[in-house]
């Protein structure tokens, strides 16, 4: 494994953290109750983490000879 894919997904995880914080506030910027929030937050985030650690798994992985 190399040191510079490491580096590449921990910053994609700074980034993907920082774009969860702004679609969280951006959702409850608009909303009037907690069910406002939360539902359409974890249908649109739910998805876009499960693809990013997929990814994050394939790229870390070992590789076999």
């Amino acid at each position: 494994m190399k040191l510079g894919t490491i580096i590449w997904v921990a910053v994609a995880l700074v980034i993907l953290l920082y774009g969860t914080v702004a679609v969280f506030e951006a959702f409850d910027r608009v909303s009037h109750s907690n069910s406002d929030t939360i539902r359409p937050f974890v249908i649109t985030m739910g998805p876009v983490w499960a693809l990013a650690i997929a990814a994050a798994a394939v790229l870390l992985r070992k590789r076999s000879n």
